[in-house]
């Protein structure tokens, strides 16, 4: 079909839109085949390009054969004028000898012959070589906007983003200088396009994703602990930060009065660092008429790994915290890649 529609248009519409289109495929598939190493597709770009040098060589010819057929349409034209020309002296002479006798006589066809008729004028070539650019130009640009333009029917699902917080109205220990990082600024980093990835499920996509600015418990709101969470369908992963004054050393001193197991020193980036487990909380609201929840249950196993807030270890520490519902974990060093991956791009602050 596209090669009908091609044989219908004019020579030099469809000679300069070839042209157009083979070199522009010619070059990008080359340049793809060089840059990927792939030799079908260097001789696939190879094609494109000797189709379009002979679609040059032809369109040059033509030009060639249009400017010879001025050149002898012209020549052509001064010899009749020449001709014309000479007739015309022919006949004036012949006038005047008639004037000369007492009867004139009367010549049919005194008159000059009338010459060829002009040609009529040709359309101009690369006038029309430059509306078929320019056509294909609007073409390509209306088919590289539609899709922007026009509503997807895409169904696949996009991975939620954070939660904007700008109304959130933050704790007065928030507004210290230097002020700690907000859950927003969290999220932000947790939430990275490689997250799944990191976690071993690549194939999936984020559920949700939020982050609070809150205060750590019993604290009376004088130590800031933002957090953020990002949910898949297998895990779920959450980040906060907590600025007090505990130590990494105080801080494992204190696990060994709870209930926290496979407790497991380290370093990362360069800081103290701390793996822990734990159970998570669950408890079930009732949003029945009674308005009553359920008593608070022992959730599913979660991993943590608490990473000191700077190398000289300060106070404050960032949690890491990995569970899923099914109570399965991932191997300690998931967190690891993520905590390496996360921590970096959180802004380094403190409270104190």
């Amino acid at each position: 079909m596209l090669g009908f529609l091609l044989r219908l248009l004019p020579f030099w519409v469809r000679e300069p839109l070839l042209i157009v289109i083979g070199s522009v495929l010619g070059v990008r598939i080359m340049y793809l085949a060089v840059r990927d190493h792939d030799r079908v597709a260097a001789g696939l770009g190879a094609v494109f390009l000797v189709f379009t040098a002979i679609r040059v060589y032809v369109v040059v010819r033509a030009l060639r054969a249009r400017r010879n057929l001025s050149q002898a349409a012209s020549a052509a034209g001064a010899a009749v004028d020449a001709a014309a020309q000479a007739q015309a002296q022919a006949q004036a002479q012949a006038q005047a000898q008639a004037q000369a006798q007492p009867q004139p006589q009367t010549h049919a066809g005194a008159g000059p012959r009338p010459g060829p008729d002009a040609s009529e004028k040709e359309p101009n070539a690369w006038g029309q070589a430059v509306a078929a650019v320019a056509v294909f130009g609007a073409l390509a640009a209306a088919l590289w906007v539609a899709p922007r333009m026009m509503p997807s029917d895409d169904n696949t699902p996009q991975p939620a983003s954070c939660s904007a917080g700008e109304h959130e109205e933050l704790p007065k220990v928030y507004k210290k200088t230097p002020q700690p990082v907000t859950g927003e600024e969290l999220c932000e980093a947790l939430n990275r396009p490689d997250l799944a990835k990191l976690l071993g499920t690549p194939e999936e996509t984020v559920t949700t994703a939020s982050g609070t600015s809150n205060t750590a418990p019993l604290t009376d709101g004088k130590v800031a602990q933002p957090e953020a969470e990002v949910k898949f369908d297998t895990y779920t992963v959450n980040v906060s930060a907590t600025y007090n004054d505990l130590s990494t050393d105080q801080y494992v001193t204190l696990m060994k009065y709870g209930d926290e197991r496979d407790v497991k020193t380290l370093t990362v980036l360069g800081r103290p660092a701390v793996f822990a487990s734990d159970h998570t909380m669950q408890f079930e609201i009732n949003l029945g008429s009674s308005g009553s929840g359920g008593p608070v249950e022992e959730g599913p196993l979660a991993r943590t790994l608490s990473v000191a807030l700077d190398r000289k270890d300060r106070g404050g520490y960032f949690d890491v915290t990995v569970w899923s519902t099914s109570g399965a974990l991932p191997d300690d060093s998931v967190l690891l890649g993520i905590a390496e991956k996360v921590l970096p791009t959180i802004p380094e602050r403190t409270a104190r």
